[in-house]
């Protein structure tokens, strides 16, 4: 199977000439907005909690800073925030396809780098910024792919229920890598178990919606729901700890590359959507798929707040001479800077951050 360039021409011509597009892309885009907020207003509860509480969250939030987080106004804000994202992401996948919905998620991850660089005063680096294209472009490049060669097909009952046992080993085998793990485990994994499974969640939750909207509703899609609730609350409990050993925009790079190629990837191999795919779209796959991932793995050693904070490289300080001299004004950092006067302070502050008068 050969694709030409007329025949590129008509996918793309006929993609975007579904008016339901017109709704299914704004959504995504507002929820990659709210998405970039909520995670640096649940990063911000999250550091706040630990502070509390006198004792990390990187071998996991125990039961009692769990309880703490629902205490601190910046947190309930970022929840909120992230609920509203994905109701805007839900509505999303209910007018245009998962393949066209799922990368624009990646604008989240510039954003939120620019609201950390604000924030956490970490301007990004050029090794950071080379990471984070690398995890946007590597995404495009895979999605768009997919969007020439997959086609949606109707979920069968024997493919459902193979997804969710494939959940099930999966949310099983990181519980256990976790436990084994936990005092040793760094960002990048609790990133990735989260990635993965929300990467299920995206899945479920279209064939959820596709379901109820053909008036399908019976005990196999009340499962899938169920399994849906499941995996979104083991899925949050990874990213809050991920927020205790990571940056929020570190965070947001692993959900928006691993996320879309997880559910991409169950598209074509479970749901066989790409069953007529030819080799060179395969092989393409597998590149766009490096990339990405290289992107975050990139990110996760390169990311300037990472290495200050772990403190296994010296970091130059923008406020010494020797720094701002060796470190001209960058287009990130004029960037960064263009954020501060739109967002100079965050707009909701917990109690203990007032100054006292």
């Amino acid at each position: 199977m050969e694709i030409s360039l007329e025949d590129v021409t008509q996918n793309v011509v006929g993609v975007f000439r579904d008016p339901a597009l017109l709704f299914g892309i704004p959504l995504a885009l507002l929820g990659a907005v709210f998405m970039s907020f909520g995670a640096q207003y649940q990063h911000r509860g999250v550091a706040k909690v630990e502070t509390m509480t006198g004792s990390s969250g990187s071998t996991g939030l125990t039961g009692r800073q769990l309880v703490s987080l629902l205490r601190r106004p910046s947190w309930v804000a970022g929840t909120l925030m992230l609920a509203v994202a994905i109701l805007c992401q839900l509505g999303a996948l209910a007018f245009a396809p998962l393949i066209v919905v799922q990368p624009l998620g990646a604008l989240a991850l510039v954003i939120t780098t620019l609201l950390n660089a604000r924030v956490s005063g970490h301007k990004p680096t050029k090794k950071s910024i080379r990471a984070i294209i690398a995890c946007v472009g590597g995404v495009f490049i895979f999605v768009t792919i997919a969007a020439f060669v997959a086609t949606e097909q109707r979920v069968t009952d024997q493919q459902l229920i193979t997804i969710l046992l494939l959940l099930v080993v999966v949310v099983v085998v990181f519980a256990g890598l976790w436990i084994w793990l936990r005092k040793k485990a760094q960002a990048l994994f609790y990133i990735v178990a989260s990635g993965v499974i929300y990467g299920f969640v995206a899945t479920l939750a279209k064939v959820v919606i596709k379901r109820v909207q053909a008036g399908n509703f019976e005990w196999l899609t009340l499962l899938c729901l169920i399994a849906l609730l499941a995996a979104v609350a083991v899925g949050a409990y990874f990213v809050q700890t991920a927020y205790s050993v990571g940056p929020p925009d570190l965070v947001i790079a692993g959900l928006t590359v691993i996320d879309p190629m997880v559910a991409v990837l169950i598209g074509l191999i479970v749901l066989q959507e790409a069953a007529t795919a030819p080799l060179p779209a395969l092989i393409g796959f597998a590149i766009a798929g490096a990339i990405a991932v290289y992107g975050v793995i990139s990110l996760a050693r390169h990311h300037p707040q990472v290495i200050s904070d772990s403190q296994e490289l010296p970091i130059e300080r923008g406020s010494t001479r020797k720094s701002s001299e060796a470190h001209p004004s960058t287009g990130s950092i004029r960037l960064t800077e263009a954020v501060s006067k739109v967002w100079p302070e965050p707009p909701v502050h917990d109690d203990d951050d007032k100054p006292d008068r």
